[in-house]
């Protein structure tokens, strides 16, 4: 039976949670190059990502790293200088959205193509994977069944799906109000979180519908039960986002999405995994307690009601019982859930606000806490920051490890131990010593040595003793024999690492638009060269480097008018307020809200009324 490899491809912040990812069960681990990456605060040294590299590569896991902004044109000398220092020092592909460094002289290194190219239809996949491509990173707002159709239409192309973490309410690639507004470009890495901010929204004759709430936020992405259907409709990367967060995060989310693979591929034979080792956890994971805004699968089964988060932009965590009984200094709570000094807990306030706290002391469902918080019995109470479960994870919290057999054999000099790992690479080390019969029997003595592989990255899965004698060896001699047998089968692994080298071809394929606006994001001479070789004989130039009047800032798939349950086409609903709808800022700035129902979107653009 063919066998698809299905790849876990986790977010790193730094190097510990590159390795921590590793740890618990990613296939590929994602992280910032040191400058040019999408996240400007997650960039990384090299001397970092070599490391990574080579602790990954021993797994057979893989590191991409992250060249993802739009580069200006003084800018791309430096940016091929250090692909080739990422492709000297091992890692396995750059994940890329401006089409200018495809011209320029690069090493025979995998490109990704990024979210931030807009990638949510089968032509410009297909145009993507003739480019050579070789993963394209989809949108996160498609349907299931639209990446099923992308498949079809191109088998041989690798997609990537994201899973989990924080929602852009615009397509990526696509929001450009963080530079309209603060000269601060989302293309650049430097987003400055507009969709995150509080909000009024007004009527074309200035009544207010909605006051002081995050109408742009969204819960953030959880996509576990639906991982089974994204696998049968072609993903082959499974992405966490998340290059922001810490290593508690990482371990957390990292080794939830591992079991829930873990226990697809044991009843699904056609999937695998796509690197080596098995992952012992020390622990239960609980998305819930790490950083969430609360979950939803977004537009994975078509349009959904409960997708955004319009109270707060904060994490709630993990919802833990309601407000029984309030005293002077404490109250208790009614629930299941049980409390540790130190924890964080929040509620919404009768406004709708988040307010949160500290508990100073908790007795069973009884807690005191630094101040008494100003809410009422039977409010829903949630926890944010759970004390054991974050001491825990400070712990060494996992281990990943890879299977070998040991076998002792004897030759004319003395002995031979070899060892062969699960993917039957396989070395042998001598040991010349003469051959001096025991008085008692060893051989429990000579496996229990040769399985002492705890501070290895390997474990025993078999040890056997091929001797034809009841031979003594000192402990010693066994111990140093293990110890060369373990070095040179990481050499060996490294060795033998499947690197997979890539060109990418000179093509003239068609671009599948005649010509681009500025939602092309070209800012450089090489990409116009790029997109002119393509046929787009009119580029227009990237926001940043020149504002177009009226442009719209934002385009989303989350709909304001869908929300309020006013859509025309499916809730059939007159709206009691008259068209257009204005969102107004704390700091007094106006947008305009248009409708395009034919492609069910919501455009943001500047109110140049106001």
């Amino acid at each position: 039976m063919t066998t698809r490899p299905i790849e876990l491809l986790a977010p790193a912040r730094n190097l510990e949670c590159g390795l921590e990812a590793i740890n618990h069960g990613a296939d590929a681990v994602y992280i910032g190059a040191p400058r040019f990456g999408a996240r400007a605060a997650a960039g990384n040294s090299l001397e970092d990502i070599a490391e990574l590299v080579r602790y990954a590569h021993l797994y057979h896991a893989r590191i991409y790293v992250t060249v993802n902004t739009i580069l200006h044109d003084e800018e791309l000398k430096d940016t091929e200088h250090m692909i080739w220092e990422l492709y000297h020092i091992g890692v396995d592909a750059l994940i890329i959205q401006d089409m200018g460094i495809t011209r320029l002289n690069l090493p025979p290194i995998p490109l990704h193509a990024s979210t931030q190219m807009d990638n949510r239809n089968i032509e410009k996949v297909k145009f993507l994977e003739a480019a050579g491509f070789r993963q394209v990173v989809l949108a996160r707002e498609l349907e299931i069944e639209e990446i099923a159709r992308i498949h079809a239409a191109c088998p041989d192309t690798l997609l990537e799906v994201f899973i989990h973490g924080a929602l852009c309410v615009s397509y990526s690639g696509q929001c450009y109000v963080s530079q309209a507004c603060y000269g601060r470009s989302a293309n650049r890495g430097e987003c400055a979180q507009f969709c995150r901010l509080e909000f009024d929204m007004t009527d074309a004759d200035g009544k207010t519908i909605v006051r002081n709430k995050h109408l742009l936020s969204l819960k953030d992405m959880n996509q576990s039960e639906n991982l089974e259907a994204l696998l049968d409709a072609g993903a082959s990367s499974l992405k966490i986002e998340g290059r922001l967060k810490d290593v508690s995060y990482v371990k957390n989310v990292t080794a939830h999405y591992w079991q829930k693979l873990d226990a697809i591929f044991k009843r699904r034979k056609e999937y695998r995994r796509a690197s080596s080792g098995s992952v012992d956890l020390k622990f239960r994971p609980q998305p819930d307690k790490s950083f969430n805004r609360g979950y939803t699968d977004y537009f994975a089964h078509g349009r959904n009601p409960n997708i955004f988060s319009f109270n707060t932009p904060k994490s709630m965590g993990e919802e833990v019982g309601t407000v029984k009984e309030i005293r002077n200094n404490y109250f208790t709570v009614a629930g299941v859930k049980s409390f540790s000094n130190g924890d964080g807990l929040c509620y919404l306030n009768e406004e709708g606000k988040l307010q949160g706290f500290r508990v100073n002391r908790a007795e069973g469902n009884k807690l005191y806490p630094q101040e008494m918080p100003a809410f009422k019995t039977k409010t829903k109470l949630y926890r944010n920051f759970d004390q054991e479960f974050e001491r825990a994870m400070q712990k060494k919290s996992a281990e990943r490890k890879l299977a070998v057999s040991l076998t002792l054999t004897e030759n004319q000099f003395g002995f031979t131990l070899s060892m062969t790992d699960e993917d039957q690479n396989h070395i042998s080390v001598t040991l010349p010593q003469e051959k001096v019969l025991a008085r008692t029997p060893q051989s429990d003595n000579q496996k229990t040595q040769l399985e002492k592989l705890g501070n290895t990255p390997f474990k025993a899965e078999s040890v056997n003793l091929e001797l034809t004698r009841n031979w003594f060896i000192p402990s010693s001699s066994l111990a140093e024999l293990r110890r060369q047998a373990v070095n040179k089968l990481i050499c060996l692994r490294h060795i033998n690492y499947p690197q997979e080298k890539r060109r990418m071809p000179e093509t003239h394929h068609p671009f599948p638009a005649k010509e681009l606006t500025y939602l092309g994001n070209v800012m450089n001479r090489q990409a116009e060269a790029f997109y002119h070789n393509h046929g787009i004989e009119h580029i227009a130039p990237a926001f940043e480097k020149e504002m177009p009047e009226n442009a719209v800032l934002m385009f989303c798939k989350h709909c304001l008018r869908y929300s309020m349950g006013w859509c025309p086409v499916h809730h059939h609903k007159q709206s009691p307020f008259r068209e257009p709808y204005f969102l107004v800022s704390s700091d007094g700035r106006r947008f305009r809200l248009q409708f395009d129902c034919k492609v069910c979107q919501m455009k943001v653009l500047p109110d140049n009324k106001s």
